[in-house]
């Protein structure tokens, strides 16, 4: 069974650009974890497209937003208007989606994808593969140029990007990450108070 998956961004590529993406790295179905599939700004990644453009290309598409997605409709994961991803990591929901890409990843190599072109700036990267690493499965991050980032390095982007030093004496890497993706989360998370920003860039989540 293969112990990881892949991750990506629709950004604003075209649906060519996105599937030579995905092929390039032999993915074989894409897990949607957007909360909502559809796009005003970009509409060629709505769901009934996205997936009949995939489907020419023989990728499979499973949509997990409801459960995996960043904008839950579970009230009791808000606090003042903003979602609180230790409280949606434990909701049974959640966890049935993290159960689905695990029971599917021995038949395919599977690609989460998002909107936002930066998994660090995404839920995909800092709450569905931060929790998906607890169950032994690892993630590797497609980026908008066809690199491959692991979610190692990413982590590590993540760490400088927010200075956290790696050489506290007081600390161990797992208490220091811990923090990064805390911060990084409530950054990022989805508020209701909060205009949307536009899709594929820095924002908040969904």
């Amino acid at each position: 069974m293969a112990e990881y998956v892949y991750t990506i961004g629709h950004s604003t590529h075209s649906t060519k650009k996105l599937v030579e993406l995905l092929a390039a790295h032999v993915v074989t179905a894409v897990a949607d974890v957007r909360s909502e599939p559809y796009s005003r700004i970009n509409p060629q990644f709505n769901q009934e497209s996205l997936r009949a453009d995939l489907k020419a290309a023989n990728i499979a598409y499973v949509f997990l937003g409801r459960e995996l997605g960043a904008r839950t409709e579970n009230r009791s994961c808000y606090v003042d208007g903003k979602v609180q991803y230790e409280i949606l990591s434990r909701t049974a929901l959640f966890r049935e989606g993290l159960a689905r890409i695990v029971q599917d990843i021995g038949g395919h190599r599977i690609a989460v994808m998002c909107a936002e072109k930066d998994p660090l700036m995404c839920h995909r990267a800092i709450l569905v593969c931060r929790h998906l690493a607890a169950l032994g499965i690892t993630a590797k991050h497609i980026l908008e140029d066809g690199r491959l980032e692991s979610h190692d390095d990413a982590l590590a982007r993540l760490l400088a990007e927010l200075g956290i030093a790696e050489g506290d004496l007081f600390r161990s890497r797992d208490e220091l990450i811990a923090e990064a993706y805390s911060r990084r989360g409530q950054q990022i998370a989805y508020s209701e108070n909060q205009p949307s920003p536009k899709e594929g860039v820095a924002g908040v989540d969904r």
